[in-house]
């Protein structure tokens, strides 16, 4: 990525922003910064992944009023709901909710055809999202055998039904951490691919009563948008477009102490 950049740029990139999953620990946040100190890199920053696309998606919205703003982040391997407050250029987490997935094992020890129909699968749920049925065709997938079948929309939704809903538990926790009701919410903010899939934006529309859900962003680039915002702050980018943008984020996990 810092070749990519360079590329673009025609300049040396040395200061960075990086984001990661809402719920890491300092210790994960403290190791990742490592990482790039290690790659040669100057990390002004490591911000959660929801917050960086919220900075994303309020940039150019200038709210002369308080207003709360749910992000629901569900990607290929991490799923995250977060809630922050937006004024005046002033970003504020007020809680942040993950959801871990339970991976299943490799029981049929080959791996490599597994692979190819993990890639072939995820295509067809790409399909799904504007088609109402798809093929999956993989050719010698194991033992010279050639794997063919088609699944329909309705039948993706049906099987993936329960693990679309158990998504609005990890809202409700996002929700109560906050001390908000869902009628609060005045923006719910979708990223991550899976967010397209429509029985999904459905079941959480439903759950905001009708809301429409906010799609204004690029759901595959907003964390990477937000956090090139978020260097150009801490690097001293005074234009008038992020001078006056403060980020103030929150613990992903509650702290006690006892007495």
């Amino acid at each position: 990525m810092k070749d990519i950049a360079e590329a673009y740029l025609g300049k040396n990139v040395f200061e960075v922003v990086i984001t990661v999953p809402a719920y890491f620990y300092d210790s994960q946040r403290q190791a990742t910064k490592d990482a790039g100190t290690i790659a040669g890199l100057y990390v002004l920053r490591v911000i959660s992944e929801p917050t960086a696309a919220a900075i994303a998606y309020g940039l150019d919205k200038k709210f002369t009023a308080e207003r709360n703003v749910l992000i629901f982040d569900l990607g290929g391997g991490t799923f995250n709901v977060s809630i922050l407050s937006v004024e005046q250029g002033i970003f504020e987490v007020k809680s942040t909710a993950e959801f871990k997935h339970k991976h299943g094992k490799d029981l049929s020890g080959n791996k490599r055809a597994l692979c190819r129909l993990r890639a072939a699968c995820e295509c067809a749920k790409l399909n799904l999202s504007s088609s109402s049925q798809t093929s999956i065709q993989i050719d010698s997938l194991h033992e010279g055998i050639d794997f063919f079948s088609t699944i329909t929309r309705a039948h993706f939704e049906e099987i993936n039904h329960d693990l679309f809903r158990s998504t609005l538990n990890t809202v409700e926790k996002a929700l109560q951490d906050a001390r908000m009701y869902k009628n609060s919410i005045h923006d719910v903010v979708l990223i991550g691919g899976s967010t397209r899939i429509p029985k999904l934006q459905q079941i959480l529309q439903d759950f905001f009563n009708g809301k429409e859900l906010n799609r204004s962003i690029n759901s595959d680039e907003a964390v990477a948008y937000g956090a090139a915002i978020e260097a150009a702050i801490l690097a001293g980018d005074r234009s008038k477009e992020v001078k006056d943008v403060m980020l103030l984020d929150v613990a992903p996990f509650s702290l006690a102490s006892k007495i």
